[in-house]
């Protein structure tokens, strides 16, 4: 859940594997909602309240194992998009066709079914019995972890929700197994800037491209490749309004070059390949063919001193110039003394990238009301949920 386009995997090798002393000390913002669904997951038809024993067990064993001061999340009313989302995924997993179908647009908030509001208010009960502290989010739980996250209340949170850092947390733990031994995966966004070169709103970008909780489809004919590619093209400061630019048919100036592996001909000048000096077309020795007949050249010997020697066939000068000329262009260009074919193939790949440009904000501009203000909104606003006083309950 989250962002679509497998998000996860493309923040997998950015993930840290922390063991059981990085969270010691330390406060961390829980997904309730998340847990309990763990919980039926693992020990469904295999014990009794199984979302009560699992979070018993998994709370104690955060206390004792990683000496972590949890505080946990619950879900709110979840918002019209999020609930026509939620619809549009039942008839989907259900083989039912939304297309023409009216239940997907209504826009109908609706709570979670009875069995699993019963699972969370026992969980509440136990938790509050425990002593510990319970939050309840106006919309999304993750956005509120996300919030205390992003404030400093707690250190990190613990989702599978990978739109927490579009919510602008800084620390997601996707999973954490307090009676397993292996470490556990720890996403940091300050290693997702460095790696990816992407910020917040870049994320919020993508995922309105490929889809999100709120949305599913997202533009069609889009997928994570393109919207990184195209994203990347933009600041964090300019990309909301440059997505409005080019939903409104209005396609942006192309962001420069692309550049690629081959795009750089090797020279050991520091400057670009310039053309070499003129040759004798008869010795082919540097120099002009009317001096050389005067007097031979100094690359030429001859006992007469009259005159320089006719080229042999395949000849090739070894003259300073010439070898600075062939390590700065390709030998076939070398022949021509020029760098014409470089650039062709230069100018055809920027136009290739061009057209590819195009056509991404062509179908970007296909969609309507692109992009989505409220999911902007949801995603951006500080208004998830009340934690007054919650630091003098942790401390």
């Amino acid at each position: 859940m989250g962002v679509g386009g497998k998000f996860w995997e493309l923040l997998k090798p950015y993930a840290r594997f922390e063991g059981f002393d990085f969270l010691r000390d330390k406060k961390v913002a829980i997904d309730l909602s998340f847990w309990i669904v763990q919980h039926e997951t693992a020990l469904k038809n295999q014990a009794l309240n199984p979302h009560l024993r699992l979070t018993f067990f998994r709370t104690v064993n955060l206390f004792s194992k990683f000496g972590v001061f949890p505080v946990f999340v619950l879900d709110g009313t979840p918002s019209p998009l999020k609930s026509q989302a939620r619809m549009v995924r039942f008839f989907r997993f259900s083989g039912v066709d939304t297309s023409t179908s009216n239940v997907a647009e209504e826009g109908v908030s609706k709570e979670r079914n009875s069995a699993f509001k019963k699972c969370v208010n026992d969980c509440v009960e136990l938790l509050e019995l425990l002593g510990m502290p319970v939050l309840k989010a106006n919309g999304e739980a993750e956005a509120l972890c996300a919030r205390l996250n992003r404030d400093g209340h707690v250190d990190a949170c613990i989702t599978a929700d990978s739109d927490a850092f579009l919510f602008g947390a800084t620390c997601v733990i996707k999973s954490l197994m307090p009676n397993s031994k292996e470490p556990f995966e720890c996403y940091n966004m300050s290693d997702i800037e460095a790696g990816l070169g992407l910020k917040r709103r870049h994320l919020i970008a993508v995922s309105l491209l490929v889809g999100n909780d709120h949305d599913l489809n997202g533009v069609q004919g889009i997928g994570l490749d393109k919207a990184l590619r195209l994203v990347r093209g933009f600041s964090e400061d300019e990309i909301f309004d440059k997505l409005y630019e080019i939903g409104k048919g209005h396609v942006p100036l192309f962001q420069g070059e692309i550049r690629c592996a081959g795009d750089a001909i090797p020279c050991s000048d520091e400057s670009s390949p310039k053309a070499k000096q003129s040759h004798c077309s008869f010795c082919g020795h540097p120099g002009s063919k009317k001096a050389h007949f005067k007097s031979c050249c100094e690359y030429c010997i001859t006992d007469s001193n009259e005159g320089c020697l006719k080229k042999s066939q395949g000849f090739k000068c070894n003259c300073s110039s010439c070898d600075k000329f062939r390590l700065c262009v390709p030998s076939f260009i070398a022949e021509y003394f020029m760098v014409s074919e470089y650039q062709v193939r230069k100018d055809k790949d920027k136009k290739k990238h061009e057209n590819w440009w195009i056509n991404v904000c062509n179908l970007i501009s296909k969609e309507t009301k692109f992009p989505n203000d409220e999911i902007i909104e949801m995603y951006m606003c500080n208004n998830h949920g009340e934690f007054t006083g919650l630091s003098c309950i942790l401390s």
